[in-house]
């Protein structure tokens, strides 16, 4: 996941669907860079633009699940718990 920007993103008005297509690819491992493409993405446009919106609550879902949307471990033997998420 590279945090380089689409050039054809830049010649033209950001929309909803510029959002949308970032956070399709959202994980826990990938969700702290696709956090900052969508900042850097919105942050020129007004606060009542839907982009913007969509930018700012999938920000901080993208958070969450980069914190606290990982369960770590498998195969576990009796007495083992699964490893905590990474917490701030």
């Amino acid at each position: 996941m590279a945090e380089a920007e689409q050039p054809e993103r830049l010649l033209r008005p950001v929309t909803v669907d510029d959002v949308r297509q970032l956070m399709g690819s959202s994980t826990p491992h990938f969700a702290l860079q696709i956090r900052e493409r969508i900042s850097r993405l919105i942050k020129d446009l007004p606060a009542d633009d839907p982009a913007r919106q969509l930018g700012e609550h999938e920000i901080a879902r993208l958070e969450r699940l980069a914190y606290a949307g990982e369960n770590r471990g498998e195969g576990l033997q009796d007495g083992q718990r699964p490893l905590p998420s990474v917490q701030l």
